[in-house]
């Protein structure tokens, strides 16, 4: 599912699904695709008058095994008294995105020296941070990646491993280690509202008794910063475009 994506949509079975997804990887493969995005003619605006102009999702852990089911709502979610908001923000030169704002970055309660600006779009339409469900990592503005890399080095005393072919910049060797204490990565958004994902989120099995820091870096000041669905997993996120708000809450995924 690609739920904040810019994809268009014609109703119908798929045999031969192609196209490229925000971070470059193919749909080749899929099923099919369903755009969510906010161009006209993507599923969530031909049918969002029917349901509310909302829809809800949740990711679930693909580690489980068996993996279990995630699911996708049309219309309002179930009432979750724990939900937190967050303005959905509107950029007239990239409309069909689902941007947030994002106003600060802790780790391990430590509020790093990130500059709000980092996050936001220019007059030209670049940057921003925008929640897509069709990355699988997430990409972040590199003076703010650089930042958070350097926050979880200083923290993390486990022996590092430097291993290009593993494809990220901060990972460590566990062996042995029955219960592996990680750094806690928490972001503030406008709106006041903390999302703080579990280690699981951010912090990836990349090979035998080998974890790596599951974030990437968007080098070019054209690019945007992605929440991509690893970091979204176990969350219920409910995109209201009838009042511009993104919902999301760690209740409420269990029972759709």
């Amino acid at each position: 599912m690609t739920g904040c994506r810019a994809a268009m949509d014609s109703f119908g079975p798929g045999r031969h699904t192609t196209g490229r997804s925000v971070s470059g990887a193919s749909f080749n493969g899929a099923h099919g695709v369903m755009g969510l995005g906010q161009g006209p003619i993507s599923f969530s605006t031909q049918v969002g008058k029917k349901f509310g102009n909302k829809f809800s999702y949740c990711l679930m852990d693909y580690t489980i095994s068996p993996p279990p089911t995630s699911y996708l709502i049309l219309g309002k979610a179930n009432t979750i008294k724990k939900m937190n908001f967050t303005p959905l923000l509107a950029n007239p030169l990239s409309p069909t995105f689902y941007y947030i704002g994002i106003q600060s970055v802790e780790v391990n309660g430590k509020k790093l020296d990130i500059d709000s600006s980092i996050w936001e779009f220019d007059d030209e339409g670049n940057g921003g941070t925008i929640m897509d469900s069709g990355t699988t990592l997430t990409f972040l503005a590199e003076p703010a990646y650089i930042e958070i890399l350097n926050a979880f080095d200083d923290e993390i005393k486990y022996p590092k491993i430097f291993d290009p072919a593993l494809g990220f910049d901060l990972c460590i060797n566990v062996t042995g280690v029955e219960k592996v204490s990680l750094p806690l990565l928490s972001f503030r958004f406008v709106g006041n509202s903390v999302f703080s994902p579990p280690v699981t989120n951010y912090f990836i099995d990349a090979a035998d008794d080998i974890m790596c820091l599951a974030l990437q870096s968007v080098t070019s000041p054209l690019g945007f910063s992605v929440f991509g669905n690893l970091m979204q997993q176990g969350y219920l996120f409910e995109f209201d475009r009838e009042v511009s708000k993104l919902g999301f809450s760690r209740h409420g995924c269990a029972h759709p």
